[in-house]
């Protein structure tokens, strides 16, 4: 069921073959069922002429891949980096370690692609998503994250960015010497300080969240991010659209707003139907292998 996609001129819809815009998954292997519904949309944008993102949704992970080198270099980075969480996919009991050690293969992959033709020299790729676990037999979320694309998490009528930017602008703000609001039209912006493609290879950030009814996680590139504000990924959030529905305005508003950059975006939900059994969310701190 996994599935790599890529935007197309005029935005077209993409999404895994034999799998609804509207879809849903279960995982139950001896832990309470988590059942999830997803949508996924990438773009080319308005400007440029190849999408350079890439896109895996395939249960029980899904993740936005930027990349960078320019067209034949940084589309084979973003490739192969789903390629290789890819294979996470339909796999039970997963931990935070198999996620740094698929990252490590990806960026090892990378690496002699480059090697091997000197036409890719400097490509890499950010990887940035979401993937379902169990942690002491309850289903918890693992936020990953290399570079500057992003996880979100709307919950109980707020948002809040899950993932931290590894870029210039991000260690600035962070450091007080910039306002978020000076961020996003700072000349240093786009300067990525971890991304695959790196050596040593990049470790990624991860974070533990127990799985919580009624939540829905956004993953998406700086495409969007870079025309659309958090207020208004929080008013798109909080319409409570289908996942699907929800992903396509999201990219229809970047085009809209400039789409400078190619954009992607994958909206995740867990329904609040959902039955699962209650957590005590002081015991799943942030857990960070950066």
């Amino acid at each position: 069921m996994a599935a790599l996609f890529r935007g197309r001129q005029h935005a077209v819809h993409s999404r895994a073959a034999g799998v609804p815009p509207e879809a849903s998954v279960a995982q139950n292997d001896g832990v309470p069922q988590t059942n999830v519904t997803f949508g996924v949309r990438t773009d080319v944008g308005g400007h440029r002429e190849h999408n350079e993102d890439a896109v895996l949704a395939a249960p029980p992970i899904f993740l936005v891949a930027d990349g960078m080198g320019g067209h034949a270099a940084g589309e084979v980075a973003a490739a192969i980096a789903v390629q290789r969480l890819g294979s996470l996919a339909g796999q039970d009991q997963l931990r935070p370690e198999d996620i740094v050690r698929a990252v490590a293969e990806a960026n090892d992959t990378i690496l002699a692609e480059e090697a091997e033709d000197r036409g890719k020299a400097g490509m890499g790729t950010t990887v940035t998503g979401v993937c379902l676990g169990v942690v002491a037999g309850t289903p918890h979320w693992f936020v990953f994250n290399v570079g500057d694309s992003r996880v979100y998490r709307y919950a109980d009528a707020a948002l809040s960015q899950v993932t931290v930017d590894h870029s210039e602008v991000a260690e600035l703000v962070a450091s007080g010497r910039i306002t978020e609001e000076q961020a996003r039209v700072h000349p240093l912006r786009n300067v990525i300080t971890r991304s695959l493609g790196m050596y040593p290879a990049p470790v990624p950030d991860i974070w533990v969240l127990p799985v919580v009814v009624g939540e829905r996680f956004l993953v998406c590139s700086d495409g969007l991010t870079n025309e659309v504000t958090d207020a208004q990924i929080t008013d798109v959030l909080a319409q409570d659209l289908p996942a699907q529905q929800t992903a396509d305005v999201l990219i229809e508003m970047a085009v809209d707003h400039g789409g400078r950059d190619n954009v992607s975006a994958v909206v995740v939900d867990v329904p609040m139907s959902e039955d699962l059994q209650p957590v005590d969310v002081t015991t799943a701190p942030r857990r960070d292998l950066g």
